[in-house]
């Protein structure tokens, strides 16, 4: 099996490297980036201006092991990000790839964030997820198993010590986003877990996510708020495991 076909597929590993690149969307647009930039900014100040990676050439191949998606990162501006989603993600072979943490409870619960205010998602709900940057390279490597576990830390507070991850991947590909889940596995109840989220939120300067959600099975989920690649994700794992 290769390409890279809308759906979910189930993935035995994650093999991205890092290839430094130019981006010519960037290079192209650079005044309309720079007005975007400005108005976004006018509109949230928290919002930096970083370097974050995306992908090229990704492809799911077969192996003896299973299904394996392989791609290459470059490096980018946020503000390029930015005005690339904002002005349509126009096709350029860019790709939108990135780690999300599916947590999940001892009594079956999925765990998602809310956005906060400040952030460019604000109100969103979304497994805990980031766009990967420069401390996810090792050398020509991109570990994405690496940035997944950073960002449920620094969101969540929980550490990849309290939720170990499950085997295998759940990649989601929905046009230039290709979403690779991970579960990971919390030995608490939900109500538990979502009291534990909410004091280390609290202790939080400016936390990214305002609380947590408790997600039990299809009928939690918010259609509106919810991405349709997490939709798409929670739909199948309840499918596949019910709660209780």
């Amino acid at each position: 099996m290769s390409g890279l076909a809308p759906g979910l597929r189930r993935v035995a590993r994650l093999e991205t490297a890092f290839r430094p690149d130019s981006w010519d969307f960037a290079t192209r647009e650079a005044a309309r980036i720079d007005a975007d930039w400005a108005r976004a900014r006018a509109e949230k100040p928290a919002l930096f201006d970083g370097k974050i990676l995306l992908m090229r050439d990704p492809e799911i191949f077969s192996s003896p092991e299973g299904d394996v998606l392989r791609g290459a990162f470059f490096e980018t501006d946020f503000r390029n990000f930015h005005a690339w989603r904002a002005f349509g993600t126009p096709s350029d072979g860019a790709f939108n790839c990135f780690s999300m943490a599916a947590l999940r409870t001892r009594d079956g619960a999925f765990l998602l964030g809310e956005m906060g205010p400040h952030t460019m998602n604000a109100g969103n709900i979304y497994f805990a997820a980031g766009t990967p940057d420069r401390s996810d390279i090792f050398g020509e490597k991109v570990d994405l198993a690496a940035s997944v576990a950073r960002e449920m830390a620094e969101e969540t507070g929980f550490s990849p010590e309290e939720a170990p991850a499950a085997p295998g991947w759940r990649v989601v590909v929905a046009g230039v986003k290709i979403a690779c889940i991970q579960q990971r596995l919390l030995p608490l109840t939900a109500q538990q877990a979502v009291a534990q989220a909410a004091d280390f939120l609290a202790r939080e300067k400016e936390p990214e996510l305002v609380r947590l959600h408790a997600v039990f099975g299809p009928q939690d989920i918010d259609p509106e708020r919810m991405p349709d690649f997490i939709q798409v994700y929670l739909r199948d794992a309840f499918a596949a495991q019910p709660c209780g």
